[in-house]
């Protein structure tokens, strides 16, 4: 099989990961791809993402890496046994890949947290609100890269209609349930969605309001994604540029830490829902 020419950020990760583990046990390339029988190219390929890996391998590579951490092997080997196509895939070659990388690790995700400070995340957007956004681009959209990027952003939110969906704790700023995108109308409506959301049991939703003061990653956006284990969880930034995605241990501790402070200064659920309302009575 020809090696895959754009392999997926959850393709690479799993290969870093394999890479990470024969590193640490002070094995060559060569000597890996011995243990699995293939061409030594195999492994670097592998541990890419551009090629594919069987569980079993994954295991068989694991143990002889002296891992004795079977959670992590388990986890990695139920990332090597996905092999089916998501339903983000549809879009692969009308959105930018790391739109669809977005999609990919919040489907995989068992929880998901956020602290955004001026743009509502895309899992509770409204497809006004999503519209309005996408409208105020620099440089502008054309109305058709307008519609199917919207029309992929509510697609990500099927993932939260799973019969098991990853649990939703999103932090927001004052700033960002004030900021009306598509004027007031539309910022009313969103408000309305975002206090029908918090009513979900896997969904909780709290406010930092602007007299809370300062808090450490006070002009950040951070979505923390959880994995089944802790070593393979993701950290998403956006910036004008697009999505970076930060995995290392030291940068995943740093973004925990902030997110505890953000909590820290937020405003109780109950108490959030009763905020939203009041921004809404405003409108």
């Amino acid at each position: 099989m020809a090696p895959r020419s754009a392999p997926t950020a959850r393709q690479r990760r799993l290969g870093l990961e394999l890479r990470k583990l024969r590193v640490a046990a002070g094995m060559t390339t060569k000597a890996a791809a011995g243990l699995l029988s293939v061409p030594r190219t195999n492994v670097p390929n592998m541990e890419s993402g551009r090629s594919g890996i069987s569980p079993e391998r994954v295991r068989t590579l694991a143990s002889n890496y002296g891992c004795s951490d079977q959670a992590l092997v388990e986890a990695l080997a139920a990332m090597a046994a996905d092999r089916d196509k998501g339903w983000w895939e549809s879009y692969r070659g009308q959105l930018p890949n790391a739109f669809l990388d977005i999609a990919e690790m919040e489907w995989h995700a068992v929880r998901v947290r956020m602290s955004v400070s001026v743009h509502l995340p895309g899992l509770l957007q409204t497809e006004e609100h999503a519209r309005a956004v996408f409208q105020a681009v620099i440089p502008a959209l054309s109305p058709a890269d307008v519609e199917v990027r919207v029309s992929q952003r509510l697609d990500r939110q099927q993932v939260l209609d799973h019969p098991t969906p990853p649990e939703l704790d999103v932090i927001f700023h004052e700033a960002a349930l004030r900021m009306a995108f598509g004027g007031s109308a539309v910022a009313r409506q969103q408000l309305a969605h975002l206090l029908t959301m918090s009513e979900r049991e896997a969904v909780t939703l709290r406010v930092i309001p602007f007299k809370a003061g300062g808090f450490p990653g006070a002009g950040q956006s951070v979505l923390y994604a959880e994995s089944s284990v802790p070593q393979l969880d993701t950290v998403e930034l956006d910036s004008t540029h697009g999505p970076e995605f930060i995995d290392s241990e030291t940068q995943l501790a740093k973004y925990r830490a902030m997110l505890a402070a953000a909590k820290a200064a937020a405003l109780a659920p109950g108490a959030a829902r009763d905020f939203i309302r009041g921004l809404v009575s405003e409108l």
